[in-house]
């Protein structure tokens, strides 16, 4: 039987009842479609964001690229939906058959290509776009499909289906840092997404409105659908080959141990340590390098020798879950209590078992004298407004050394913190970055103290830079230690028509 006209917007939409669910459970299971297609499309876009900030190093950009082109290209899907309202079940399983193939594999191939082709931002945007598209011509088919269940007020059938729409959407977000990226990891989880996705969009509704395609059309759809769980997983079987291969084109054919935490990634490069070193040890967290084995100990004595040359009985290292910093610490002498903040459990579990790792920070974690503390500098600096004041604060994480800025509100708290006399330093990163740089040390004295920024040569054996930027900063001027090289106050030269001010 054929149901009488419906429409959306201004186009007329004729289209089959469906023939075996009464309209209540009918119009709940296109909702339900609606929710876990939102979900599963929010999981592909916090992939491409994760993994593209992690391989391009720069996630404020990739954050902003990604949404923008994805956000257009839905707007760009809407439009282009109006063109297959007629057949709208047959139209919604092809597209969310193509959304769960292509959000699926996203993480895959833009991994492999990151690896195997080098730079791949055009990719990136590429995925983001097709992504988009798919999506935003996801809610005019479902409006026509939930209208051709039981027509009802076009005001409520959009409230609804976009209620269902944005609870999905903070399902998946929740979903992906806290079940899928810890337990499946990136690759995997997008997979397992587009999986849901499949079964959900297609499914559901070509068996809901199994009466709308012609037979051959509705075995079609079917074998597609099929074809499409099948592709994800072989893909799925293959995940683990393709990530090891990738690794090894990314980070050499040395990787020791690569795992995926709650916060990051982590990957160890480099031969077992002998005589007690590892020269050649590198970690790499998040696909930013944060230890290398032939540079370390002059960087991380750069940062720690400045800043004990006064008092320094009480000492506080944010971000030094992997004990070199501390492990600098504690070979100053008078030191009676150093506490370790560090966000990410599973880097200090390493720090402690690594032989790599335990050969270049002796152990410095289990030192009866060090106090771990498993949290981020922001939340611990707040809980710790009202206790005992620190000699030395040391900021040695993702926050320095070229990661995203740290807030000036952490600044704050810290300078808060610091005990008469006492001093606070930063490891910022490259010489090279100069804007940046600058940007560090002015926020840094945005937060009331005075600094004394200094430069020290780190070799450059790893490939990086050579000379490494720090801020030593107290709230009198600090004097430097001999040996080290001061940084005469600066600030980069703007551009005509920009306005220069601190990262906050």
């Amino acid at each position: 039987m054929t149901a009488p006209p419906r429409i959306l917007g201004s186009t007329p939409v004729r289209g089959p009842e469906p023939s075996a669910i009464r309209p209540g459970p009918a119009r709940l299971l296109v909702l339900l479609a609606a929710f876990v297609c939102a979900a599963c499309g929010l999981v592909y876009e916090l992939e491409l964001v994760a993994l593209g900030g992690r391989l391009f190093g720069d996630p404020v950009t990739q954050t902003s690229v990604v949404l923008s082109v994805m956000v257009f290209a839905m707007g760009m899907g809407s439009l282009l939906a109006k063109r297959f309202a007629r057949r709208p079940a047959t139209s919604f399983a092809v597209v969310e058959s193509a959304l769960a193939l292509v959000g699926g594999l996203s993480g895959l191939v833009l991994y492999a290509c990151w690896a195997w082709l080098g730079q791949c931002r055009a990719v990136t945007v590429g995925l983001a776009g097709l992504i988009g598209v798919l999506i935003g011509a996801e809610i005019p088919l479902l409006m026509t499909l939930i209208q051709r269940v039981r027509r009802q007020d076009p005001g409520r059938a959009v409230a609804d289906l976009f209620a269902a729409d944005y609870v999905g959407a903070l399902v998946g977000g929740l979903a992906f840092p806290f079940l899928l990226l810890p337990v499946f990891g990136q690759a995997a989880g997008a997979l397992l997404a587009g999986g849901v996705n499949a079964v959900a969009g297609g499914v559901v509704v070509l068996w809901l409105f199994r009466d709308e395609p012609a037979r051959r059309t509705r075995l079609l759809l079917w074998a597609g659908c099929g074809l499409v769980l099948t592709t994800l997983a072989a893909a799925a079987a293959c995940t683990g080959v393709i990530e090891r291969a990738a690794r090894h084109a990314l980070y050499g054919a040395q990787v020791r141990f690569a795992g995926q935490s709650s916060h990051q990634e982590i990957v160890l490069v480099g031969d077992r340590p002998r005589a007690g070193t590892a020269p050649g040890m590198r970690l790499y967290l998040d696909g930013r390098l944060a230890v290398c084995g032939a540079d370390e100990q002059r960087l991380h004595d750069a940062l720690v020798r400045p800043a004990a040359a006064g008092p320094h009985r009480r000492v506080l290292v944010l971000d030094g879950g992997d004990g070199l910093a501390v492990r600098e610490v504690l070979r100053q002498p008078g030191v009676r209590r150093a506490v370790v903040v560090e966000p990410d459990p599973d880097l200090t579990a390493l720090a402690r078992t690594d032989p790599g790792l335990t050969a270049l920070n002796h152990r410095s974690l289990d030192d009866p004298r060090v106090r771990v503390a498993a949290s981020d500098a922001l939340s611990w600096l707040r809980g710790a407004a009202a206790g005992p004041r620190f000699d030395v604060v040391l900021l040695d994480g993702p926050g320095a050394a070229g990661g995203a800025p740290y807030p000036e509100e952490l600044y704050g708290l810290a300078a808060r913190l610091l005990a008469p006399g006492g001093r606070l330093a930063v490891r910022v990163g490259p010489l090279g970055a100069e804007r940046r740089f600058w940007a560090v040390e002015a926020t840094v004295r945005s937060a009331g103290l005075r600094t004394a920024p200094y430069d020290a040569p780190v070799g450059g054996g790893c490939g990086g830079p050579a000379d490494q930027g720090y801020v030593l900063a107290a709230r009198q001027r600090p004097a430097l230690p001999p040996g080290v090289t001061p940084l005469a106050p600066r600030r980069p030269t703007p551009a005509p028509g920009t306005l220069l001010r601190p990262l906050g």
